[in-house]
């Protein structure tokens, strides 16, 4: 089986777990972040929690980033991709988070 992120996206979407215990710290943006030195996107495209860690917004019932465009499963791109935090880059096609991801998103 071939993982083409760009026709998933399932990664980019909070896991069914976090959303059953009311999680919705999603991925951290950390002061060293590349997207820390863009202050109009960063009050843009993310919040703080209430212990003032900064977090990448969440849209939609699908909880799913508010960089990813696109549909799920069909065709996504990160409107920050260069610009993406640590925990983006860490994802890697195929691997265990990433098929449960998919699973819990329904692309198989």
């Amino acid at each position: 089986m071939t993982f083409d992120c760009r026709s998933c996206g399932a990664c980019c979407c909070n896991t069914d777990e976090n959303r059953a215990e009311n999680y919705f710290d999603y991925v951290e943006v950390t002061p060293r972040a590349a997207l820390s030195r863009h202050p109009v996107l960063l009050r843009r495209l993310t919040v703080l929690n209430r212990d003032g860690e900064r977090h990448m917004k969440l849209r939609g019932r699908e909880q799913r980033c508010v960089a990813l465009e696109g549909v799920l499963g069909i065709q996504v791109s990160c409107a920050i991709y260069q610009l993406r935090p640590a925990g983006c880059r860490r994802v890697q096609p195929g691997s265990r988070e990433c098929r449960r991801d998919r699973r819990e998103r329904g692309i198989e």
